[in-house]
């Protein structure tokens, strides 16, 4: 019970102010008149790819928290990390899913509501967290976890995914 209330309250504290509250403000007319003109095939069209967009950054990111808790041993928060370095799943693809799945949510928003505001919102989370990652995050996590990291990092790209599964058994043959 005690690691569904730390990891509800690492998602209630960070994807959901993201992906939630911060489009609902945005979108309740914090930007004013915001949306894409286009015909109505353009509109369902766009629509469309934000639902899909939207439900597979969802699906990844669920995966990502259940990988953070069954192998990490930790939650997707700074102030409560994994204890173990999580490589498999979608990691063994690219090195932060968590967050590419929140940025797909993002820009499904995007799309769905057809919103200039939520496509600035998408831009500044995409380049406020490749700033934190690469100053803090990755420092901090190869003191945490040494040699294994590096190797992690050596073949395992940062945002875009390889095409191939990375596994450390690959780098040993």
């Amino acid at each position: 019970m005690r690691m569904i209330v730390r990891h509800l309250l690492s998602i209630l504290l960070l994807p959901f102010l993201v992906v939630v509250v911060m489009p609902y403000w945005l979108l309740s007319g914090a930007g004013g008149e915001q949306e894409w003109g286009g015909s109505m095939a353009w509109l369902w069209l766009t629509r469309l790819a934000g639902v899909v967009l939207l439900t597979l950054g969802f699906a990844l990111f669920a995966w990502c928290v259940a990988l953070f808790a069954r192998v990490g041993q930790g939650t997707l928060a700074p102030w409560d990390p994994t204890r173990n370095l999580v490589a498999t799943g979608p990691y063994r693809f690219v090195r932060n899913p968590m967050i590419s799945a929140v940025a797909l949510m993002l820009i499904g928003q995007t799309f769905l509501f057809r919103s200039w505001a939520l496509a600035l919102w998408a831009c500044l989370f995409i380049g406020v967290n490749h700033l934190y990652f690469v100053l803090l995050e990755e420092p901090g996590l190869a003191k945490r976890f040494g040699e294994p990291y590096g190797l992690y990092t050596a073949n395992v790209p940062r945002w875009i995914p390889r095409l191939k599964p990375w596994s450390a058994q690959d780098t040993h043959a």
